[in-house]
């Protein structure tokens, strides 16, 4: 039983037989819910004022995201289509629910959720935050393990590892993997409480190497990832792929690579604190301050900030640019995955207004291409990969290259297959991640 759960819950909602199903079933529970009523009333008005209704709704909920703008970023036209034709399910089966037969009634509440369920994984393709049913689902994953076999008690850190501290030499030149390692590596939900910053944030997770489970840790070095917006933590877990890309890397060295840290850089779902300290909260302080403060005290890492390193994707890809210029010297490694040139809630007026009350000087001041103006990086290593039909923010990462470049900043720009997704973003990591071991003192 736990194999065929496991099986179920691993089925892919982007790739595969699911998703043309489930696109199928949006066309014939919308066919369902039209002909469940036959009268010449029905199909001459109440169905044409269901497809009214849905029309206003989808162009009241147009209005509220143009206004209130939770994302920085328009929707690609094929969401508020998928939207509208979940909107047109639902208003046809209001439409058609009363004096219905209950055989009738339960028959149309199949059809609509076949429509809701189809429509729903249409829009979970453009972005692909949940590959498979058991992200969906939020299930805890197969290789999760209890927090207490990664962390060690506070203030330990590196202190209680078994492996001296590094040498000149790369790590995996000095490395024996010990009798009994695991084939593969595991993750955790961790708390990192905002104790310098106060901002309240939602469980972090980890992922931790083969090596790293053994009794003779070595030091090995730091990946902090951040998610989009809207987005979770857990996400680089479900949509990324960091297992998958981490234990193939890990099985070519090994059983060695970076322990990852993905922090919660946004505080809800939705919201957009701009990775900054602003009136939006002290999301800086907490992602510069707090997250290292954590991973020095609890994890078993090498301690040398100069094999720390920084990376995400959209949102996390902007993040990852700020904390790398604010903070060349905690991450001098990083890696954007299609990012914006600067952090945005939309649009300059609105993002000043919102974050600190209208001073753009004070804004100017963290926004990463202000800085690199006047700032020199002859350290910093950048890995800018945007996909390849990704135009948006191909011209935006262009942006970046050339004021980095300016800047003295080691540079090197990558595409990928997609647009703006999560594929994406786990192949940009794993292309990426040979280069990040070699500049982290994990590899030569």
């Amino acid at each position: 039983m736990d194999e065929l759960w496991r099986r179920f819950g691993g089925l892919s909602l982007v790739h595969g037989a699911v998703p043309p199903v489930l696109t199928a079933g949006v066309v014939v529970g919308l066919l369902a819910l039209v002909t469940l009523r036959r009268s010449r009333r029905w199909y001459l008005r109440s169905v044409p004022l269901a497809v009214l209704a849905a029309l206003l709704l989808l162009a009241v909920g147009e209005l509220g995201l143009a206004v209130l703008k939770p994302f920085p970023d328009r929707l690609p036209w094929i969401v508020p289509g998928w939207v509208g034709a979940a909107l047109l399910g639902l208003c046809l089966a209001v439409a058609g629910w009363r004096r219905q037969r209950t055989r009738r009634r339960v028959l149309a509440a199949l059809a609509l959720l076949l429509v809701l369920a189809g429509s729903a994984n249409a829009v979970n393709r453009v972005y692909a935050p949940f590959p498979t049913v058991a992200a969906a689902l939020q299930l805890p994953p197969h290789d999760m393990v209890p927090s207490s076999s990664v962390l060690t008690a506070p203030g330990l850190g590196a202190a209680a590892a078994a492996v001296p501290a590094p040498e000149s030499r790369p790590l995996a030149a000095r490395w024996q993997p010990p009798a009994g390692m695991p084939r593969t590596g595991a993750v955790t939900e961790v708390t990192i409480p905002g104790v310098r910053s106060g901002f309240t944030t939602r469980p972090a997770w980890l992922y931790v190497p083969p090596a790293y489970l053994t009794a003779q840790r070595p030091l090995l070095p730091v990946l902090v990832l951040l998610s989009g917006q809207p987005g979770s933590p857990r996400d680089w877990v479900d949509a990324g792929g960091v297992t998958k890309v981490m234990n193939a890397f890990a099985a070519a060295h090994s059983g060695l690579a970076p322990v990852v840290v993905m922090p919660d850089a946004l505080g809800a779902e939705t919201a957009n604190p701009l990775c900054m300290d602003s009136r939006l909260g002290a999301a800086d302080t907490y992602l510069s301050v707090d997250v290292p403060a954590f991973i020095g005290s609890r994890l078993q890492v090498d301690p040398d900030r100069a094999h720390w390193s920084v990376g995400g994707f959209s949102y996390g890809g902007t993040c990852a640019l700020q904390l790398a210029v604010a903070h060349p010297d905690l991450f001098p490694t990083f890696l954007d995955i299609s990012g914006q040139q600067r952090p945005t809630l939309g649009n300059p007026a609105r993002t000043v207004a919102k974050a600190f009350g209208g001073d753009q000087a004070a804004l100017d001041a963290v926004d990463p291409l202000h800085e690199l103006a006047g700032r020199r990086l002859p350290g910093t290593r950048a890995l800018l990969t945007v996909g390849a039909h990704d135009a948006r923010f191909q011209a935006q990462a262009a942006t970046v290259r050339t004021a980095l470049t300016a800047a003295g900043a080691d540079v090197t720009s990558a595409e990928v297959p997609g647009g703006h997704s999560w594929t994406v973003a786990s192949a940009a990591l794993a292309q990426a991640l040979p280069t990040i071991a070699q500049r982290t003192g994990l590899t030569g």
